[in-house]
């Protein structure tokens, strides 16, 4: 630092011997001080899901049939993810492929009493509430069949080492490349009412799927989608209870009077009450309360901010399930159509990231392979085993549909979307799409209908 109105023997002989600023490497996350002492940490993936994965997953599902605002969450998240079913459309132009693959879909329950569209519901109620969703195939006469399992049937208390770098981690096998070979699944009767115990069974790994969202790499076992919320929710509950006892309170008594002279003012007051237990209030009446008599209304502080502190919690829940808030709380008092597509779009980016992230590699796409090679060994399709599928995803709703109507009649006469892609993104496929049109058309012509289009004047 210079210092131009003072003599340089004078700066020298305070600032040479200056010593330097110390200098202390900190991570504010990492302080063990006051702040955060209290602080708790997560570890390794696996451990911390093991240790709290199963507790996190029983709470979940109480709270996600019991607690209202999470049971609507979690039925939208269904919702969203699978609506009323994701459906295929085979890359190479088969008709024929398409019709098969419905009429399996519709046997495609193990159990029988659901079909494939079904299956996908009961899989993604699994995936958010238990955090994974267990799937076992089996090859039957009648063709590939679908079992839809308890993830807690997938023993979580097998863990082992089992030689050459083989190792089960909570009921997951795997080899010495870390690859997924087998599956320890506990044998359960879909029947079974009472508890009981046997050893687990040794399924393959091709004959299992395993749906999980992991939360980090090398994660084995899911863990619920609302273990953010558990706590919180609990917490909302007891909130809710409190304010609808003290409303019930405040209901109850009007108010509260006090005889300052102890001079039997009150009964002068009230002459036919009992005793200091049947005064009451009626409409109309009015009352002359004697020397000495004070009255105090209840006028409970506490309620009055109680709307504005309810609501702070629901946009904590929201935010801990991934949701807009009026998904979780079903009020759209204050919403209106620009705030509404603000909310929906990053949850819609999320549903997306999900679907084609989890749902199409570790569900869909394992299924449609499965299930096309099953079909050509048994000789009941004459095609190539090798073809790929693209998946059709549910229409989302639309706050506005004419507006995104008139956006998608641009990007097709602009030529930045194709006309099969824009029927796929309204969850139809465009081949039967256009054989239903032509079918149409074609009856229309048999029987002499014409349908005039108001607005253009077309026949």
């Amino acid at each position: 630092m210079a210092f131009p109105f003072l003599p340089k023997s004078f700066v020298n002989r305070f600032t040479r011997d200056a010593p330097e600023p110390s200098r202390v490497r900190r991570v504010d996350a990492a302080a063990v001080g006051r702040r955060g002492r209290s602080m708790a940490v997560f570890g390794s993936v696996n451990p911390e899901v093991a240790a709290g994965g199963r507790l996190s997953r029983e709470r979940a599902r109480y709270l996600a049939v019991n607690q209202p605002f999470l049971t609507n969450g979690t039925h939208n998240w269904i919702t969203a993810l699978v609506g009323t079913g994701i459906r295929p459309t085979p890359r190479a132009p088969n008709a024929e492929l398409g019709f098969a693959f419905d009429a399996w879909a519709e046997e495609a329950d193990h159990a029988g009493r659901a079909d494939f569209w079904g299956l996908q519901a009961t899989i993604a109620r699994h995936l958010v509430v238990d955090g994974e969703a267990l799937i076992l195939l089996h090859d039957t006469p009648d063709g590939l069949r679908l079992q839809v399992i308890p993830p807690e049937q997938l023993d979580e208390s097998r863990n082992a080492r089992l030689g050459d770098d083989r190792e089960i981690v909570q009921g997951v096998e795997f080899d010495a490349q870390g690859r997924r070979v087998a599956y320890h699944i506990l044998p359960q009767q879909p029947t079974a009412t009472f508890e009981h115990y046997a050893p687990p069974v040794r399924v393959d790994a091709a004959d299992v799927l395993h749906i999980v969202q992991p939360i980090a790499a090398g994660q084995v076992r899911g863990l619920s989608w609302l273990a953010a919320a558990v706590l919180t929710a609990n917490e909302f509950d007891q909130l809710l209870d409190a304010l609808l006892v003290g409303a019930k309170i405040a209901a109850m008594h009007a108010g509260f009077i006090t005889d300052t002279t102890n001079m039997g003012g009150i009964g002068a007051a009230f002459p036919d009450a009992d005793g200091l237990s049947d005064i009451s209030l009626e409409p109309g009446v009015v009352r002359v309360l004697p020397g000495g008599c004070d009255i105090k209304f209840s006028s409970p502080e506490a309620a009055k901010d109680s709307p504005a502190f309810v609501r702070m919690n629901l946009l904590a829940l929201a935010a801990a399930l991934g949701l807009p808030e009026h998904m979780l709380s079903g009020d759209l008092t204050n919403a209106n159509y620009s705030s509404l597509r603000a909310g929906l779009l990053p949850f819609r980016a999320r549903v997306e990231q999900t679907q084609y992230g989890v749902l199409v590699p570790q569900l869909l796409r394992p299924v449609w392979r499965r299930w096309l090679a099953s079909e050509v060994v048994a000789g009941r399709l004459d095609v190539s085993p090798d073809i790929r599928a693209e998946w059709i995803m549910p229409r989302q709703a639309q706050v506005d549909p004419a507006k995104d109507m008139t956006a998608v009649k641009e990007a097709l006469s602009m030529g930045l979307m194709s006309r099969s892609q824009a029927v796929a993104e309204m969850g139809w496929n465009a081949a039967d799409l256009d054989a239903e049109i032509a079918a149409d058309h074609a009856r229309e012509r048999e029987l002499g209908l014409t349908f005039t289009d108001k607005e253009s004047g077309d026949a």
